[in-house]
């Protein structure tokens, strides 16, 4: 078996350099980040070419590859609305998600599709995936950068919660955009949203093989995360690995399975520290412990 890309979402006080060395202090051979803050739009923030050179020096200092970085988009973009004036400016936000993910050179960007709200979901997804198609219209490929989706825990009217709603997102972009896009699977938000992925080694498999059929491809990254909540709960609250409701066996039979080789297993698990000093290049601890547990999962 060979090893798989294991990576965090580390804090970033101090820079997105800063971020990366925490991401290598804790074992990581991959790490997600936010390239703007995360509760704006930002679709008027660019990424200047000196910021990005310091993520590359720091990157590769670290010996972590600028293709095993994740960039997490902006939460509050909703593509999904009804709303006009919300999903034009969503669309736009994603969009500048894309150019500044590209910049970095970086894996991909994922973001979640957000809420139907009042609308009809079906003219929802196709509303998400003709976000995707603005955004990989309007910035140039320069290299294998993807714009992800994200699947959901199901709450209310979010969208993106099962393999066909991702799969008439995907369908809104035309054929030769498609290799830029995909999507990408949370192992919380699909215990949350009532996919079977912990009863057996047999129906995560099943699981696994159902969004690759009808989607046409396999997930492009994994968010590695436990559940606070129970099965079903629709609620989106990570717990460190084994230490939840979905327990840590599940995630043995993930990492062993073909579906999580060679692409970036993040893992977006509560951090131990409450707060970061700006110039503490060391791991948070749940970090480094988390990453250990799973290289252990691969020992085994």
């Amino acid at each position: 078996m060979s090893a798989r890309i294991l990576g965090v979402h580390p804090a970033d006080d101090g820079g997105l350099p800063m971020a990366v060395r925490r991401a290598a202090a804790a074992g990581a051979r991959a790490l997600q980040l936010f390239t703007a803050p995360p509760t704006y739009y930002n679709e008027k923030v660019t990424l200047k070419p000196d910021k990005a050179a310091k993520v590359h020096d720091a990157l590769d200092a670290a010996g972590i590859a600028r293709h095993h970085v994740m960039v997490h988009a902006a939460y509050v973009l909703n593509t999904a609305s009804p709303e006009e004036p919300k999903a034009l400016r969503a669309r736009a936000g994603l969009a500048k998600e894309l150019e500044r993910t590209t910049v970095l050179g970086a894996w991909g960007c994922c973001f979640h599709p957000g809420s139907a709200g009042e609308g009809d979901p079906q003219e929802a997804a196709v509303r998400v995936g003709q976000a995707i198609r603005h955004a990989l219209e309007n910035v140039p490929e320069v290299n294998r950068t993807r714009v992800l989706i994200e699947n959901t825990a199901g709450a209310g009217r979010t969208m993106g919660r099962t393999a066909e709603e991702i799969a008439l997102m995907l369908a809104q972009v035309p054929p030769e955009l498609r290799h830029r896009t995909g999507y990408g699977l949370d192992t919380c938000h699909l215990f949350a949203a009532g996919h079977d992925l912990h009863s057996s080694r047999d129906a995560q498999r099943a699981l696994l093989e159902h969004f690759a059929r009808v989607t046409g491809e396999r997930p492009a990254f994994l968010h590695l995360n436990d559940s606070q909540h129970p099965f079903a709960s629709n609620k989106d609250r990570h717990a460190l690995i084994g230490e939840g409701a979905i327990g840590a066996e599940p995630f043995r039979w993930l990492l062993n399975d073909p579906f999580s080789e060679g692409i970036p297993l993040i893992l977006e698990t509560p951090s131990e520290r409450r707060t970061v000093v700006e110039d503490d290049v060391t791991a948070d601890p749940a970090d480094a412990r988390m990453i250990a547990l799973l290289e252990g999962f691969l020992a085994a």
